[in-house]
């Protein structure tokens, strides 16, 4: 009998990291407008791979944050609401920091500010306070993280399945009344983002901003549920218990997901309830084949690759955000012209040699290929950045 009851379970780091690789990876191609069908997000209903992969570093983190709670017993102390308090703000702030960086380089480098003189185009481009983007994957996983951890600390975990139930069955009920369907600023997702956050702190698609107040509901109950798994998780010692209750919750939640999308369709942009069961479904069933294979059969070495990403995910995840911000902003002569490093290692290097999309896919695997180094360098020393 395999017992991992105090032993780290290897396919959750491994997870984890596949999850940042994947981020890395459909953030940042070659071209935007060259890219493979498989590697772009759904452009309403409907669901492809690179629409998975933010759910399930969602469902990860429930699992994380029960495991990391556990140690104060489930009840609030000065250490574990110090470090919710401080995660959740730190994760949130560094949302934040980055959108304003982007947003910075951008107006500096924009054409209606290139003729400036320099300190009124530095003050242009760094007070942009007014035009910065409030939500995105960064401050929702703030929320998410600060609300379930609260949660973990303030109610039984037995009536956790009821919180999940209502917040999906009440998020449901907005959307269907609220028009909450339709892509359009029509949909009460746009209105209440734009009442609250402001048109101009919301991204541009249709009105709808994909991180928005409204639908960070039911990403709160996402990560519950990996909350819950967590917790059946760990309840068992055995191996087999453990994968048996993944698969059976991922098999549970993924038919349910997908017989509840007939009326309630399968939607990334607005978080639909069905889009939360079927991605944690998916996620819960991936993560006990990687049990099944790195933990039960030991095939451990051929997982180093995501290993790397997944002890270290937040600094890699930033890190790669903030280079692909400079590496799109800094520019260089090119063609009588200028471009930027980024379009220059596509448009002069990488397309010529390879073509259109297979240029801009190479582009993406290198930067993961250097995001990977840096992480491996950190990984070899025992370096693990945590807040």
């Amino acid at each position: 009998m395999i017992k991992t009851s105090d032993r780290r379970l290897l396919a959750l780091d491994v997870l984890r990291g596949i999850t940042i690789a994947g981020m890395i990876l459909v953030n940042n191609p070659g071209s935007w407008g060259k890219i493979y069908a498989p590697l772009g997000h759904a452009q309403w209903n409907g669901l492809t791979p690179t629409d998975l992969v933010f759910p399930f570093f969602m469902f990860i983190m429930g699992i994380s944050t029960y495991i990391s709670l556990r140690k104060y017993g489930f009840e609030f102390s000065s250490g574990a609401t110090w470090k919710i308090i401080k995660r959740t703000a730190v994760i949130f702030a560094i949302g934040l920091g980055i959108a304003w960086f982007s947003l910075a380089c951008r107006t500096w480098n924009s054409p209606a500010d290139t003729g400036l003189s320099f300190w009124p185009r530095l003050w242009e481009s760094v007070c942009n306070f007014d035009r910065i983007r409030i939500m995105g994957v960064l401050p929702r996983l703030a929320v998410c993280y600060g609300v379930t951890a609260w949660l973990a600390l303030s109610v039984k975990h037995k009536y956790f399945p009821c919180i999940i139930i209502t917040m999906l069955a009440g998020y449901f009920l907005v959307l269907l009344f609220g028009r909450g369907f339709e892509y359009n600023e029509a949909n009460i997702l746009s209105v209440v983002d734009r009442a609250i956050l402001g048109a101009n702190h919301i991204y541009k698609d249709n009105g709808i901003e994909p991180e928005g107040l409204p639908s960070t509901i039911p990403a709160i109950a996402h990560v519950l549920i990996g909350f819950c798994c967590g917790k059946w998780l760990m309840e068992v010692k055995d191996i087999n218990d453990k994968l048996l209750r993944l698969f059976l919750a991922g098999t549970v939640l993924t038919f349910l997901g997908f017989l509840l999308s007939y009326g309630c369709p399968i939607n990334k942009k607005i978080w639909s309830p069905t889009f939360t069961l079927v991605t944690c479904g998916l996620a819960s069933s991936f993560l006990a084949l990687l049990v099944w294979i790195i933990d039960v059969k030991g095939y451990k070495s051929r997982s180093r690759f995501f290993e790397v990403f997944g002890v270290n995910p937040l600094f890699i995840y930033v890190m790669a955000g903030v280079v692909s911000i400079i590496l799109g902003n800094i520019r260089i002569p090119h063609d009588g012209g200028t471009t930027s490093l980024h379009g220059y290692a596509y448009n002069a290097v990488l397309r010529p040699m390879l073509g259109d999309y297979p240029g801009s896919l190479a582009y993406a695997i290198l930067f993961v290929v250097f995001c990977w180094a840096i992480g491996y360098l950190l990984y070899k020393k025992n370096i693990y950045i945590k807040i």
